[in-house]
């Protein structure tokens, strides 16, 4: 009997991602690692504040722990391009340990002044192992098929969503029973232990993710320098962060204004659930829309919903648009790391992927500056329909010359094999 075959293969599964080579072992080190990013802000801002019994001077050490590791995020990252996850990672990791200790100690010592305790949060705050980066470009190293690279990359973003779940949680544990510093220790374990895991997988020793390694069939033609994809995704992953860190706390003041602060929880949950399940969908679907343009019209759409929200008329109903602007989330962020790995050579995904993390994390603090200015003196809706302002212009901008840019082999480029 003469079986057919179907015209065209059936799209690899999530479980397709975890059964290829030294996925799992990526994954889990990677993520194990990263859980630190969950812990250690919330255990400084607690510690601190625990020490000095100030809420400025805490709130002042935290704005420089964040704002020299967004900025320096992709210098950290060209290191690793430039020579490999083994050499780069191990010295990162092992100095921010070993600084997050030494916050602990500062912290947990009353009368330690201030002005030394910004010194070790700006020197830690330099020193994070880009360890999102490097597992998503290890991935695109060992992951030839764009489809399945699609599925790694959303579940990925998932999961890292969750860590920023989990990972204050695990911080209210360590509070309760031991204190805030111990979240500080805590987080210097998972992040050297993580760092360690992953450099030792069998994927670097073979070379993924080495300078110059090279992956073979891998999106031929691209130039290895920025281009046009790369500025477009760190620019729209910039506007969505701009608009989620705006929305997060408006989300607080509208539910203040209704007097129901038992709501901004539930909006909260309801973001990051919306965000996992958009997530895991949009990994699923057998895209036939160029990555850049799937980008933009994401951006679109979670601006057009999270201004919608301001318009309702109980912080409930809010409730239910931020989860439908939630499902826009992790694909629009999942999107923005395809297109940066898509616009660059072998050599600079680790720092491709570190400028779209720059871009939307640069966006959220900058963001929740602006809206604090804005609540309170304009209307809510209003406030709203600014915060999205951000992601509706960029991705209308952006959208405007996809159709000459989609062809195969530009920044929007139709993804290999379709």
């Amino acid at each position: 009997m003469t079986v057919i075959s179907p015209a065209h293969p059936p799209a690899p599964t999530y479980a397709a991602v975890l059964r290829a080579p030294y996925a799992r072992r990526t994954f889990g080190a990677g993520l194990l690692g990263r859980l630190s990013n969950g812990t250690a802000p919330l255990s400084l801002i607690l510690s601190v504040k625990d020490g000095t019994g100030s809420y400025a001077v805490a709130g002042t050490v935290m704005a420089v722990f964040g704002l020299t590791g967004v900025l320096l995020s992709p210098a950290r990252a060209a290191l690793v391009d430039r020579f490999g996850p083994r050499r780069a990672l191990v010295p990162l990791a092992a100095a921010y340990a070993l600084l997050l200790v030494a916050l602990a100690v500062a912290t947990a010592r009353p009368g330690t002044p201030a002005a030394s305790l910004m010194v070790l949060a700006a020197a830690a705050g330099a020193l994070p192992p880009p360890l999102g980066p490097v597992t998503r470009a290890m991935l695109s190293a060992t992951l030839t098929d764009r489809d399945l690279l699609r599925r790694a990359y959303s579940l990925d973003t998932v999961a890292e969503e969750l860590l920023f779940v989990t990972g204050p949680l695990l911080v209210g544990l360590l509070t309760r029973f031991a204190s805030a510093p111990a979240g500080l220790a805590v987080s210097a374990g998972l992040v050297l232990t993580g760092t360690l895991a992953l450099v030792a997988s069998p994927a670097v020793r073979r070379g993924a993710g080495e300078r110059g390694s090279g992956a073979p069939g891998r999106t031929p033609g691209v130039p290895d320098v920025p281009g046009p994809g790369l500025l477009r995704a760190v620019a729209v992953a910039a506007a969505v962060g701009m608009c989620l860190g705006a929305v997060e706390l408006l989300v607080i003041a509208f539910a203040d204004g209704h007097h129901s602060p038992g709501a901004v929880p539930w909006a909260m949950a309801a973001l990051s659930a919306g965000s996992a399940i958009g997530g895991l969908v949009y990994g699923a679907v057998p895209w036939r829309v160029p990555t850049g343009v799937r980008l933009s019209v994401l951006a679109l759409g979670l601006g057009a919903v999270l201004a919608s929200a301001g318009l309702s008329p109980h912080p409930y109903a809010m409730v239910g648009w931020v989860a439908l602007g939630g499902l826009f989330l992790a694909p629009a962020i999942t999107s923005a790391y395809l297109l940066a790995d898509e616009s660059v050579g072998e050599g600079r995904r680790t720092r491709a992927g570190a400028w779209v993390s720059t871009g939307f994390n640069a966006g959220t603090t900058v963001a929740t500056a602006g809206a604090g200015l804005l609540v309170g003196r304009l209307p809510m809706p209003l406030c709203f329909a600014l915060a999205a302002l951000p992601a509706v212009l960029t991705a209308v901008v952006t959208l405007l010359p996809a159709g000459a840019r989609s062809r195969p082999g530009s920044a929007g480029r139709v993804e290999a094999g379709q």
